[in-house]
This record gives structure tokens, C-alpha cells and sequence, in this order.
């Protein structure tokens, strides 16, 4: 009788088996949506190759023309069709959780596939619409539970899923801001919670698991430790974040 294989062989064909997998069909997904995407905007460029137009120079201009509404018509696409597809496909961050990088599971895999499709969105279609309805509709539709009139001006928050903002939440340019944090080969996930008028200055740092109240202001470049609770109607500044007392908010004002 052969003998059984090692329980490090076993562990490593399974694994290669699951990353195999996470790549193939990350990679077919994406490629269909953004196959979609392209789609009507390339139909909508072939449209004016039927014009009938007087000359060759001035079909160029009206082509040339055409392109930015071309790409508005792809990235709007691409938005709607990759929030639909990790909808379907159940691709999210886990949370609250800690995984080990090394296992390799289920948990971790579709956290990766849905990191993928973020990031295509962010690339392609990011610095259109980013600061406008259109992006707080985008991370709506992909997971993130966002209050009416949230604004978000950085293309570095991630993890949608995982994100609980109030009404009239105002995110900052280059506010780096997500539900994960890796740690000594430990993937750690936790929700992060902004309450009503929170306004989040620019190049901060938000880590897990944070939670500030209503009329809470973080400002410029400051960073906030994971699991930080932050009280309403204070402001925060630093590395790491202090409150700042209200004599000195007078004065700062």
C-alpha cells in the first residue's frame, strides 16, 4: 500500500488548488465586466463613424470629441456592472475576523477578489467620479452603508462592505481609510463607523474598527489606532490622534 502523503503536501496542493482558482476566476469575471463596460461605449463611438459628415478633418474632430462622453458611458458601466458582479459572486471582506496569510482560506480568497475589483473601479473609473454622487453611489452599491450626502475625495477607502457612515460624512483627499490591516502574517478585519457630520480631514488615516460619534472632525494628515472610539462633537488631531480641549479649539478657531 503507497503511503499517504504528508500532511505539508496535502496542505500545499489544496492551497495552490484555491489560489488557481481565486486567480482564474478573478480573472474571467473582471474580463467580462470590463468587456461589458467597454461595450455601449464603443458602440456609442461607432455611432458617429455613420455620420455624414462634409469632410475627413471634421469627422476627426467629431470624433475626437466624442471620446470624453465615451468614457463617461465606460467607467459609469464598469461602476454598476463590478458592484453587481461581487454581489452575485459574494466576494467581501470578512469581518470581524483574523485569518492567517498562510492558510490561504475560503474567507481570505474572497477578500482578495473583491480587493481586485475594487481597485479596477478605483483605477479606471476613480479619478472621474470620485468626490461626486456618483462615487458614494458606487460604494453603495458595492457593500458600504453610507447616510445621505457623504462625500468621499480619496480613492484609498476600501473595503465598502465594512463601512458604516451617517448622513453628511465628508471624507478628505488622500484619506487612507479601510476594514483591514495586516499584522505579522494576520489578515485583521473590522467595521468602521462614522457618525452624523463627521468630517475627516485631509491625508488621514483611519484604522480598523473605529468609531466616532456625530459632529466628530478628525483633522489634516492625523492618525486614528485601530479601535479608537472618538467622541461626538469633539476634534481630533495628531500622531496618534489627541482631543483637543475646548479652550484650545478657541484659540485654534
Amino acid at each position: 500500500m503507497p503511503p499517504s502523503p504528508s500532511r505539508a503536501t496535502t496542505w500545499t496542493a489544496a492551497a495552490l488548488w484555491r489560489v488557481s482558482w481565486t486567480l482564474v476566476s478573478a480573472f474571467v469575471v473582471e474580463s467580462l465586466v470590463f468587456g461589458l463596460a467597454v461595450l455601449p461605449a464603443a458602440l456609442f463611438w461607432e455611432w458617429h463613424f455613420g455620420w455624414n459628415l462634409p469632410s475627413t478633418w471634421v469627422r476627426t474632430l467629431v470624433l475626437s470629441m466624442s471620446f470624453i462622453p465615451a468614457y463617461f458611458i465606460f467607467a459609469l458601466t464598469l461602476v454598476i456592472l463590478s458592484a453587481w458582479s461581487t454581489r452575485i459572486t459574494g466576494w467581501r471582506t470578512p469581518g470581524p475576523a483574523e485569518m492567517a496569510l498562510e492558510d490561504l482560506g475560503w474567507p481570505l480568497l474572497d477578500w482578495v477578489r473583491y480587493a481586485i475589483s475594487i481597485h479596477l473601479v478605483r483605477v479606471f473609473a476613480g479619478p472621474l467620479f470620485r468626490s461626486t454622487p456618483l462615487w458614494t453611489f458606487y460604494m453603495r452599491l458595492n457593500g458600504a452603508r453610507l447616510g445621505r450626502r457623504v462625500y468621499v475625495n480619496s480613492l484609498a477607502v476600501t473595503d465598502h462592505n465594512l463601512l458604516e457612515f451617517g448622513d453628511d460624512v465628508v471624507i478628505g483627499g488622500g484619506v487612507h481609510l479601510s476594514g483591514h490591516t495586516v499584522e505579522k502574517g494576520i489578515l485583521k478585519t473590522a467595521p468602521v463607523k462614522l457618525g452624523k457630520n463627521v468630517t475627516i480631514g485631509v491625508g488621514s488615516v483611519i484604522d480598523i474598527g473605529v468609531e466616532a460619534g456625530a459632529d466628530c472632525q478628525v483633522g489634516a494628515l492625523a492618525l486614528v489606532p485601530k479601535f479608537s472610539k472618538l467622541e461626538a462633537g469633539s476634534v481630533y488631531v495628531g500622531i496618534p490622534v489627541r482631543k483637543l480641549e475646548k479652550s484650545k479649539e478657541s484659540n485654534v478657531l
